[in-house]
């Protein structure tokens, strides 16, 4: 019987789908794949569960959940990893084998092939600072290709594939630190429990006894606006520079909610999605939330954010069958 995708998210809502082929290898992603495009259902193709919103009724979607795991050292520093990879799991691999670059990544959910669909990042770091090429099944071509970084159209959270490139990764390939200097691998795992302590101070980081956890971990991008807009919010906005010149500059949607009089904590009525307790950015399954009670309370927050300082905050997260 197939299982409601509120089992398979992290922020544990979703409906019972049409159907849910899981697939363990790289071939069987591509000929799955393939064959339900074949069919001209709907389709959706789900990883770690973490960065999705699925509604509530989706009886009509066929989903493909990628599972194929490995990592394969392919050079000096270089790796090929598998797309349903969890990507935790792939930066405790690099500490322990003192590769560089992706310990401030730690603690991120969500699996390999859908990192550089959002080019996730935290703490100063992306994924494009590391990332290679991948390889692609394109739902247009139906062709297998690979996609070199310089093609990936990759900027803040952005990335040709959140941008309307659509089909399925199947694996990418990293460059990462190698020969670094001695006492480099405690200082890479002394970093990744920094990153981990303060992801979960912050309720970023899944605990199934802690509710607070229940989330797709930060829901809205930190808004990038012109500097002459940024000059018309109080002072104490916090703003980074984003570009040499200074033209444009990137605000903290926490603080933009919390200053648009949102506390932690919040549910609307008998809701049970909440702003979490922990960080102001996350919206939370309090145990029995729906998808629409998620979108409900995306929407509140959107609009007196918009209402208080004119600027309309974007969902992190994609939204599936709404």
């Amino acid at each position: 019987m197939t299982k409601p995708l509120s089992e398979l998210t992290t922020i544990r809502v979703g409906g019972t789908p049409a159907s849910l082929t899981e697939v363990f290898t790289r071939d069987a992603v591509i000929e799955e794949t393939q064959r339900i495009w074949a069919s001209g259902e709907e389709w959706f193709v789900l990883g770690g569960g973490s960065n999705v919103v699925i509604a509530d009724d989706i009886s009509t979607l066929q989903v493909i959940r990628v599972a194929n795991k490995g990592i394969e050292k392919t050079g000096h520093g270089a790796i090929r990893v598998q797309a349903g990879e969890n990507w935790d799991d792939l930066v405790r691999y690099t500490v322990e084998h003192h590769l560089g670059g992706l310990e401030s990544l730690s603690g991120i959910p969500g699996t390999v092939g859908a990192a550089p669909v959002q080019n996730i990042g935290a703490y100063g770091a992306e994924l494009a600072d590391t990332f290679v090429r991948c390889e692609f099944l394109d739902y247009l071509t139906g062709e297998v290709e690979i996609i070199e970084k310089a093609d990936c159209g990759f900027a803040y959270r952005d990335s040709i594939f959140k941008r309307g490139k659509v089909g399925v990764i199947t694996w990418v390939e990293l460059q990462l630190l190698a020969d670094l200097p001695a006492g480099s691998g405690e200082l890479l795992k002394r970093r990744r429990d920094e990153v981990l302590d303060l992801r979960a101070s912050k309720g970023m980081v899944l605990a199934e006894h802690d509710l607070d956890t229940h989330s797709c971990g930060s829901f809205f991008t930190n808004p990038i606006v012109t500097s002459t807009f940024a000059r018309t919010l109080p002072e104490e906005a916090p703003r980074w520079d984003v570009d040499e010149d200074g033209d444009r500059v990137k605000l903290s949607a926490a603080w933009l909610i919390e200053h648009a009089g949102i506390s932690k904590g919040l549910a609307l009525g008998a809701s049970k999605a909440a702003i979490s307790s922990k960080h102001a950015l996350a919206i939370t399954n309090r145990g029995g939330a729906t998808a629409a009670q998620i979108g409900e309370l995306a929407r509140f927050i959107q609009e007196r954010v918009a209402a208080t300082f004119g600027i309309n905050l974007v969902p992190e997260p994609n939204f599936i069958g709404f």
